[in-house]
């Protein structure tokens, strides 16, 4: 089995720890503009590789890809360099949108040429749109983006630190963009089966509680990136989780981005994920207030990928 990774600044740098680490593959080739960054990151890497999985890993071009399994594109600017750390900016990550669609439309046609059977896996940010990017250049629907996983994941560990629970008991999902028009799905969010507003001790509101959560989760990023100028480690675990799945054919059901017919667009709802990326999407139950916000944010989606489908 075997993955690239383009781009290799901070976030695929985690994504390629990440990978050693799990033993998500048997080789792992890392690509970069800067080939002695790739270099570098390699050898780091093999140091401490003998501790891990058995693994391969190496710098190389495009045309060491062929045969990947998947590649994981994680090139372009971040919200620190792009300037998508305003919590009052409704935009969020789609501010970085007109840069990263140049630096993909260099190098997504290089990808496909050298590995035109893999997966594709976006990781920059905004991932959505990106990934509707990506699916028009590849000719092919084998492209996913990490959509909603990483958001699900922080809205169980907020959930959990305020219940005083371990997060593997809480039942919560996130769906749509992964960006500010995020919807989390309260009405089925569960702690082993108990209703959030149910299982709050007495005398917390849960309105109060609830906005609490979400604008934690929702700015999630914006706060790390105040102390660590990236958020890298969540998105490069949730990644490899991603791979696993693919490579494995497991499966599995996870909130991640794939394009949607009935939405025109793509966007993250519980997804199969198997070996030739998604093979069937879930739609769950949803209030009426979810569902709106849902659509809402789905016509969002289609408004920003119509304007870059536009330029040349």
């Amino acid at each position: 089995m075997k993955i690239g990774v383009v781009g290799v600044g901070r976030v695929g740098a985690a994504c390629a720890l990440s990978l050693v680490v799990r033993g998500s593959a048997r080789e792992i080739v890392l690509v970069d503009r800067t080939r002695a960054r790739a270099r570098a990151l390699a050898t780091d890497l093999r140091y401490g590789a003998p501790l891990c999985p058995e693994v391969v890993i190496r710098d190389g071009d495009y045309a060491d890809l062929t045969d990947a399994d998947l590649v994981m594109i994680t090139a372009g600017i971040n919200e620190k360099s792009g300037g998508a750390t305003d919590r009052s900016d409704r935009e969020g990550r789609l501010k970085l949108l007109d840069t990263n669609v140049g630096v993909f439309k260099d190098m997504v046609p290089k990808v496909v040429t050298a590995a035109p059977t893999a997966v594709l896996l976006v990781v920059t940010d905004p991932p959505d749109p990106l990934a509707d990017l990506v699916r028009r250049l590849a000719g092919h629907d084998r492209v996913l983006s990490t959509g909603t996983l990483i958001d699900s994941l922080r809205l169980r560990v907020h959930l959990a630190e305020r219940l005083g629970v371990s997060p593997t008991s809480v039942e919560a999902l996130v769906v749509g963009e992964h960006g500010t028009s995020e919807v989390m799905l309260w009405s089925s969010a569960r702690v082993s089966g108990v209703p959030i507003a149910e299982a709050l001790q007495d005398g917390n509101s849960f309105a109060d509680f609830r906005k609490s959560v979400e604008r934690d989760v929702r700015y999630a990023n914006i706060t790390i990136i105040e102390g660590n100028e990236a958020s890298q480690f969540g998105i490069g675990i949730v990644s490899a989780r991603i791979a696993e799945a693919v490579l494995r054919d497991e499966r599995t059901v996870l909130p991640i981005g794939v394009y949607n017919a009935k939405y025109g667009v793509t966007l993250s709802l519980p997804s199969v994920v198997g070996r030739e990326g998604v093979s069937r999407i879930l739609e769950p139950a949803m209030s009426d207030e979810e569902r709106q916000a849902l659509d809402q944010g789905a016509d969002v989606l289609r408004q920003v990928v119509q304007r870059i489908s536009q330029k040349p």
